[in-house]
């Protein structure tokens, strides 16, 4: 009876092959993911050992190739296993094309993953830059590469599929790349202007920018567009494309902030006290905090309004510290309002004069007409 029983399961058969060729595949397969997991968890860590050593590079190599092991060892069985099937022309063609494309995916699986190799160097390199620009730059690059290679390996695939050359696919891709390429141009031309702000650095990130009458800090940079904090606390995104072709202020590249002062003082001040007036302010501005030898302040009365006599004051601040420029202001506008008291100078305001009867200095002829005598008719 028992053999009765294995005789007609060893005949028994599926898609026309017997159950132990069924049997031997599924088999492949456990036994291909085991080992894969397996080799995935050792791998994992190696990394974590080399990672320690202090072996970054060593470590990112391991790392990359632990994910696609999985993979690779589940096409390995499955390759290993569909020996032993009995397959006919076309099934065997349709296998033999799946397990192509699935080597072509793992190839740029294991490509992708090594990226970060390259992203590892980009970055040790863009550290030692000390532009933060470049730091940005190496994620792009690192997912340039990686679409570029999925692009390929998509490509291949159609290739294997197809059973075509690739310039024919590439042919036929040609007149819905024009479509595409059509509909995205936006994204194309902010794609190069992008590429020209990282070429021409007007900014780094956290560098504060004036662009059309935008003004805030660079917090992003990226493929399409650019991410600005204005000083309000909204966030404005302009496409690369027009930042590229606009004029831009960088304010934080500037090596000095530049103070006017135009202080009015009024018309009845005596000559002698605008000269005083003068010397003040030369003597509070006089080797003031944060001045270059280059850049002297300078201080002249170079101005006769139409209410108030003007003294021309400018100086510099080193370097271009906003608050601590403005503290130096808060000093120099309390010392010179506290010596011009002192000295008895008045500053001017708007002012409006009135001459009245009686001023000595601007008489007004003022005639009394006398009335004629009555006439002793009326």
């Amino acid at each position: 009876m028992i053999l009765a029983t294995t005789t007609s399961l060893s005949e028994y058969m599926i898609a026309g092959n017997e159950l132990w060729r069924i049997g031997f595949l599924f088999v492949s397969l456990l036994v291909g993911l085991i080992v894969g997991r397996l080799v995935r968890h050792w791998m994992e860590r190696l990394a974590e050992y080399e990672k320690n050593k202090e072996h970054p590079v060593a470590a990112i190599i391991v790392e990359a190739m632990a994910k696609p092991v999985v993979l690779i060892a589940f096409i390995l069985a499955l390759r290993i296993g569909m020996t032993a099937l009995t397959l006919n022309e076309t099934v065997a063609d349709w296998a033999t094309t799946l397990v192509n494309v699935l080597i072509v995916f793992s190839i740029g699986f294991v490509l992708s993953r090594m990226v970060d190799v390259v992203n590892f160097w980009l970055m040790k390199a863009a550290r030692k830059t000390g532009s933060k620009m470049d730091e940005m730059l190496a994620p792009m690059v690192r997912a340039s590469l990686r679409v570029t290679i999925w692009l390929l390996v998509g490509l291949q695939a159609a290739t294997i599929m197809s059973d075509k050359p690739l310039t024919s696919i590439l042919a036929g891709l040609g007149v819905g790349g024009l479509a595409i390429a059509l509909a995205a141009q936006d994204t194309v031309k902010n794609f190069f202007g992008s590429l020209v702000i990282f070429a021409d650095k007007p900014f780094e990130l956290g560098e504060r920018i004036t662009v059309d009458g935008t003004d805030g800090i660079i917090e992003q940079v990226g493929f399409r567009s650019t991410r600005i904090r204005t000083l309000e606390g909204h966030w404005v995104t302009i496409p690369n494309g027009e930042l590229a072709n606009k004029t831009i202020q960088n304010i934080s590249k500037r090596p000095n902030i530049r103070r006017i002062m135009n202080i009015t003082i009024t018309y009845d001040t005596p000559p002698e006290k605008v000269l005083e007036a003068v010397d003040i302010v030369k003597d509070i501005l006089k080797d003031h905090e944060g001045m270059n030898p280059d850049l002297p302040p300078r201080v002249v009365f170079n101005e006769m309004n139409s209410a108030s006599l003007n003294i021309f004051a400018i100086y510099w601040y080193h370097p271009a510290d906003w608050w601590a420029y403005n503290a130096l202001n808060e000093r120099v506008l309390h010392e010179i309002l506290t010596r011009f008291n002192a000295a008895g100078i008045d500053f001017a305001f708007p002012t409006q004069t009135l001459h009245l009867a009686g001023d000595e200095k601007r008489p007004l002829n003022v005639g009394v007409q006398s009335l004629p005598p009555p006439n002793p008719a009326s």
